[in-house]
């Protein structure tokens, strides 16, 4: 079957409107600063990100946006692009990621949250407080050519939240972003990148057009799509490990079963 065939929904798996032959290779990075304390691993030196976008153009590979990426494998032109994204929208993003993508000539999808603009990372108890990025900086990264997806408002588990609150973080961030940016938000990244079929369901029926997940395990598709976490460690090397072992380890499951996918590395 082609890469870019989309596949007709198994009775019982919802969430699986997309499901290309092998799951798109998606990068998941959070902060990009100084990683001197960083007790959850979501940091990446300025300097390691520019090894890192080397190694990929190096490759013949370009970072894009999520949404970029879908639509070209929908034409069957998605050989060689690799999705980018930023979870949590750390105002580090406009001074330190942002230049390194202009000059390797990329783009990312910049989940943020709308709820906590101008705040910091107060979900996280350990480690250093990490300022957000302001509804200025969001507007920045967004006329930069970053897509802006929402990260729910506060940035809790979906999974655990009463079915009108869940609702509320999803549809009502998809609002405040657009409002924000003036522009259509078709993207989703489930905080803690927990899910699970009711949570998957309702970003759907919101409206978006895809989200972003880590390991989703048998909810892998449009509404789940599996990422490959990048790190401080990750040199070239690793780099390349990983693109040689993602088409394993994310291949399509056809089980409809729904455990909740989680995991923060």
């Amino acid at each position: 079957m082609p890469a870019d065939t989309l596949l007709p929904e198994p009775a019982g798996s919802r969430p699986r409107t997309l499901l290309p032959g092998r799951s798109p290779w998606v990068a998941m990075y959070h902060s990009v600063d100084d990683c001197t304390e960083d007790p959850y691993n979501v940091t990446v030196s300025p300097a390691r990100l520019k090894e890192q976008l080397r190694w990929l153009r190096s490759r013949g590979l370009r970072g894009v946006t999520v949404g970029q990426l879908l639509d070209a494998r929908r034409r069957g032109t998605g050989r060689g692009l690799v999705g980018l994204t930023f979870d949590d929208g750390y105002g580090d993003f406009v001074e330190n990621a942002l230049p390194l993508l202009r000059h390797f000539d990329c783009t990312a999808t910049v989940f943020v949250l709308p709820g906590r603009l101008g705040g910091d990372n107060a979900w996280d108890p350990q480690g250093p407080r990490k300022p957000l990025l302001t509804a200025q900086g969001v507007r920045t990264a967004a006329r930069a050519g970053m897509e802006i997806g929402s990260h729910g408002l506060t940035h809790v588990d979906l999974t655990r939240l009463p079915a009108d609150a869940r609702q509320a973080e999803i549809a009502h961030s998809r609002a405040r972003v657009e409002e924000l940016t003036g522009r259509p938000v078709q993207g989703f990244c489930y905080p803690y990148g927990r899910v699970d079929r009711a949570t998957a369901d309702a970003v759907r029926a919101a409206g978006y057009r895809y989200a972003c997940a880590i390991s989703p395990g048998p909810l892998t598709g449009q509404y789940a799509l599996p990422r490959v976490f990048v790190g401080e460690r990750d040199t070239p090397w690793r780099l390349e490990l990983k693109r040689r072992v993602h088409p394993i380890r994310r291949r399509p499951w056809t089980s409809a079963e729904t455990p909740s996918a989680e995991v923060r590395p």
